[in-house]
């Protein structure tokens, strides 16, 4: 009893933990099917979503020798604001059912790494819950809604709570397919059916996070948006609610409505790369929402070097989609990022071991970040040019 009690109380106690890879076998093991599976899926095929990963593999790195590798240096700036390595939190839905309060946790350890946390329209903590039980400004996700009357509520309430940046995802005017949602029965809380049941029993360490703890719904919009007293089924309020009819004149609006860092996520192409520098907005993220909206899309990395080149320095490119180790960090860097988001990878760590989880994978990421940089010979990440590349890689598939 005594060493159960312990393998609870420490999460990596009984499996060292060296990689990003190793948080997310734990992860699976220790988090419900229905949410691990929210997290780790694509739509469709997959094919997108697994392309955001093995594409780096095909990007390759100049070793360099007999050259000073001291006094290294990861420090940097995301829109202008200073961050201890050029590495953000993604805006993930649901991350409060990785792990409870998972939301509040995560920003923890973001603030303490120094690293920006981007907390999701779809969260299950609120702006205000994040805001009340963390000492940094963290940054904000917003969807366009058919309630444009919710989204100024949404922008208004990011102010109060002082984020410092906007992140405006522009990818989901219309919802991808996934599988495994569908068969899971995807739901928020879950539903006491028996195999759910059976499911949460064999999950002690996610079932006594979940008991600590009153939040457990969407509460960026139980309360707040009109007639939604009782939010459980995530696809049924998007169904209604996600806005197809979504513009560049509403990303104006917006940007005119927020006065703060404007962020647009959700970039795949060149020409909506440079509609998003017309639009005043701060940077532009290059991502394919993790592969869970257009399967057969292009992964995020081969689409960035392409997107880097039409918009020059007229917006800052930043990448999300498939990072789970320093040296994705170091090659998305050297095809034309300032920086990245993390999205699975830190929610890996979050339903492997809470806030320690999310720690140990910043801490996973930052020293292998330093270690190839090193290896590449520079010392400053801000010196991260094509020039570290082996050569021009090859993305046709």
């Amino acid at each position: 009893m005594t060493s159960a009690f312990s393998r609870l109380a420490n999460p990596f106690a009984a499996s060292p933990v060296t990689c990003v890879e190793d948080l997310r076998r734990l992860a699976k093991r220790r988090v419900p099917r229905m949410f691990y599976d929210y997290a780790d899926s694509g739509s469709y095929t997959e094919g997108t979503y697994r392309a955001n990963q093995s594409d780096f593999a095909k990007v390759t790195l100049r070793q360099r020798v007999a050259v000073d590798m001291t006094n290294r240096s990861l420090a940097s700036q995301m829109v202008g604001l200073p961050v201890a390595m050029p590495v953000a939190l993604a805006p993930t839905g649901l991350t409060g059912m990785q792990h409870g309060d998972g939301e509040i946790l995560a920003a923890r350890a973001a603030a303490k790494a120094g690293l920006p946390f981007t907390l999701s329209t779809m969260s299950i903590c609120s702006i205000e819950d994040v805001a009340e039980n963390t000492d940094k400004p963290f940054w904000f996700q917003l969807y366009v809604m058919r309630d444009r009357d919710f989204i100024d509520r949404l922008i208004d309430r990011a102010k109060a709570a002082r984020c410092s940046a906007l992140v405006l995802t522009l990818d989901l005017q219309i919802l991808g397919q996934r599988h495994k949602d569908i068969k899971n029965g995807l739901s928020t809380p879950p539903r006491m059916t028996l195999p759910n049941i059976l499911d949460m029993a064999t999950k002690p360490r996610w079932c006594l996070s979940m008991l600590n703890t009153q939040r457990r719904t969407f509460r960026n919009i139980v309360g707040h948006a009109k007639g939604v007293g009782d939010l459980r089924s995530l696809s049924s309020w998007t169904a209604e609610q996600f806005d197809p009819t979504l513009s560049w004149d509403d990303v104006r609006k917006i940007r005119d409505r927020w006065d703060g860092k404007l962020i647009v996520k959700g970039i795949l192409d060149p020409e909506d790369a440079v509609m998003a520098a017309e639009t005043g907005a701060d940077a532009l993220i290059v991502s394919n929402h993790g592969g869970r909206q257009l399967d057969g899309a292009m992964s995020s990395i081969a689409a960035l070097p392409a997107i880097a080149q039409a918009v020059g320095d007229r917006i800052e490119v930043l990448m999300d989609g498939g990072i789970r180790s320093g040296q994705d960090v170091i090659k998305a860097l050297a095809l034309g990022a300032k920086g990245v988001f993390i999205g699975r990878a830190f929610l890996y760590g979050l339903g492997a071991g809470g806030e320690a989880g999310v720690t140990q994978c910043l801490d996973i990421i930052r020293k292998e970040l330093d270690v190839t940089m090193a290896m590449c010979g520079l010392r400053d990440v801000r010196d991260v040019t094509g020039a570290i590349l082996a050569g021009t890689p090859n993305f046709a598939r």
